[in-house]
């Protein structure tokens, strides 16, 4: 490889520019030196001999004048020459580039979008091939719905009575939004409201509606029913239900039922503020215990609180949810052994 061949993307060091600057100026000085002083080039090498003065007279008009001294000439050029570099270095990079060839940047790698995974959530229902019988095969992650041993909704029967401590309802009105998941309504509401039991507290976060109740006491199933979920700081999720019976509207289903959404998965912002305490019944005795989630994943952990008293719904309320969702409930799983606590009396 020839070093003193530039190639791209090589920089020209500064001591090879001044060598050969230097060089240079050392042959104009040497030419300027072998030319006459009173004019150059080839009108002083062919001008006429006419007059006839003497060969003195001739030999005089050919004296060259005094010259400053060659390497006096070279060190101020290369001052000057210097002296602009600096001035150049001071802005700039210290060597001479050279263009560099342009390289294309190579493209990102797009990080994948935050729940990605719910794009490629496997579709599930309550009926046929995908139906709840079937939801522990259709993702590895759904296996407790098919081997868990707390799952939910269970029969509330041969419950323990005793003195439970009551749950404090701290409910308050705000705002929410319907979606219609396409497998029921949920109702997203504003932060703000929440329970406290055993000594926790959790946060209202929606309402999801089945038909018919997934919940069933001694035996006994009800129209429909309303889950309550709730989860706390360390993310336990604590369910309230409440059975609803036919019998008068209620005001707070009628709400929510004015403001369903026209489309699928398109939340609707509420045209007023809801108060969950109005789906609350006026006894507040209840029944617990341990369960799961009753839709996929199935997870377990999950403090259940059902309302023993029912709520009511009126035909016609019911029936328009029937006409979105005929029937949206989980069957029943197997107790297997839980122990199941109720309150002894109404509070």
């Amino acid at each position: 490889m020839d070093p003193n061949k530039p190639s791209d993307g090589l920089a020209l060091a500064p001591w090879r520019w001044i060598a050969g600057a230097a060089l240079a100026l050392v042959a104009t000085s040497a030419a300027a030196d072998a030319v006459p002083a009173g004019g150059g080039g080839a009108g002083e090498q062919g001008a006429s001999a006419d007059s006839a003065g003497s060969a003195d007279a001739a030999g005089a008009a050919r004296i060259p004048a005094p010259a400053a001294d060659p390497m006096t000439q070279l060190k101020q050029r290369l001052q000057q020459v210097l002296d602009a570099r600096l001035a150049r270095d001071a802005r700039g990079t210290h060597e001479l580039q050279l263009p560099l060839r342009s390289v294309s940047a190579a493209p990102r790698r797009k990080a994948p979008a935050a729940g990605a995974r719910a794009g490629t959530e496997p579709a599930w229902g309550y009926g046929g091939s995908n139906g709840p019988a079937r939801w522990g095969e259709l993702d590895p992650a759904w296996s407790l719905c098919a081997r868990g041993r707390r799952q939910s909704p269970i029969d509330l029967r041969d419950g323990i009575a005793v003195d439970l401590q009551p749950v404090r309802f701290d409910y308050r009105p705000g705002g929410f939004e319907v979606v219609d998941t396409g497998r029921t309504v949920r109702v997203d509401l504003d932060a703000g409201s929440a329970i406290e039991v055993g000594g926790r507290r959790y946060a209202l976060q929606q309402l999801q509606f089945r038909r018919p109740s997934e919940e069933r006491v001694d035996g006994r199933q009800s129209e429909m029913s309303v889950q309550m979920l709730h989860r706390d700081a360390d993310g336990r999720i604590a369910i309230v239900a409440v059975l609803l019976d036919e019998g008068p509207a209620l005001p707070l289903v009628q709400q929510v039922w004015a403001d369903l959404p026209l489309e699928r998965d398109l939340p609707v912002p509420g045209s007023a503020a809801i108060d969950p305490a109005g789906l609350l019944p006026p006894e507040r005795g209840y029944a617990t215990y341990l369960g799961s989630l009753t839709t996929p994943p199935c997870t377990e952990g999950v403090l259940w609180i059902v309302m023993r008293q029912p709520m009511t719904a009126s035909r016609a309320q019911i029936d328009i949810f029937a006409r979105l969702y005929p029937m949206n409930a989980r069957p029943l799983q197997d107790a297997a052994g839980r122990l199941i606590k109720q309150s002894a009396a109404a509070d």
